[in-house]
């Protein structure tokens, strides 16, 4: 029998709650019903009312992560321009243990994600939204005359997000070629460099 409105609602957190559990974990690798059901303590069959598929509850996982992503503490935002920028893209960074498991949970998304064209659509768009929030901070430094004239801030924010990515995903492989000072040394040489004059590819 499938729960009552009232009680399904009240459980609706309680689940939410063995979901990331499991994430915490396990990863992806490791979400199935019976894994949530054993933190719960409860039957798969109560389970299937909230995901009657592996992919509701992939697609379910996949919104908390990005929940608690975005509720995650946030380094101040300091003076307008490249300075806020870099403390966004620190905030990506797994520069502390909740930032490293976080990071690794992503990680583990990615196979799930490029098997399903829903799931893959998706995970586009969370990248879409979030080179939209540097974006706005960029264009800020390009009116202060922080980067060249003819710097394209659209741009600069996928590369900025991309060199974040790609260090994200060094650093959680090899922690110990890439610990907190070389991450946060290779961010500010990353930034560093797009402030200066760009090349036009041809010999002078």
């Amino acid at each position: 029998m499938p729960p009552a409105p009232g009680d399904r609602e009240a459980r609706r957190k309680d689940v939410s709650e063995a979901v990331w559990h499991v994430l915490a974990d396990k990863g992806f690798g490791g979400l199935t019903l019976r894994a949530v059901a054993a933190a719960m303590d409860v039957s798969t069959g109560m389970l299937m009312h909230y995901f009657p598929t592996k992919r509701a509850l992939i697609a379910h996982a996949l919104d908390l992560l990005e929940k608690r992503t975005a509720e995650r503490p946030r380094r101040a935002r300091p003076a307008a321009g490249l300075a806020t920028v870099r403390a966004m893209l620190l905030d990506i960074l797994p520069l502390t243990p909740g930032d490293t498991a976080r990071n690794r949970i992503w990680v583990s998304s990615w196979d799930l994600s490029l098997a399903d064209d829903g799931l893959a659509t998706e995970q586009a768009d969370r990248y879409t939204r979030l080179r939209s929030t540097i974006r706005p901070h960029l264009e800020a430094a390009h009116d202060l005359g922080q980067l060249p004239a003819d710097a394209d801030p659209e741009q600069l924010a996928a590369t900025a997000v991309a060199f974040t990515h790609g260090l994200v995903v060094q650093a959680l492989f090899d922690p110990r070629r890439f610990p907190k000072a070389v991450q946060i040394t290779m961010l500010d040489d990353f930034l560093a460099s797009t402030t200066l004059p760009r090349s036009n590819g041809r010999d002078s």
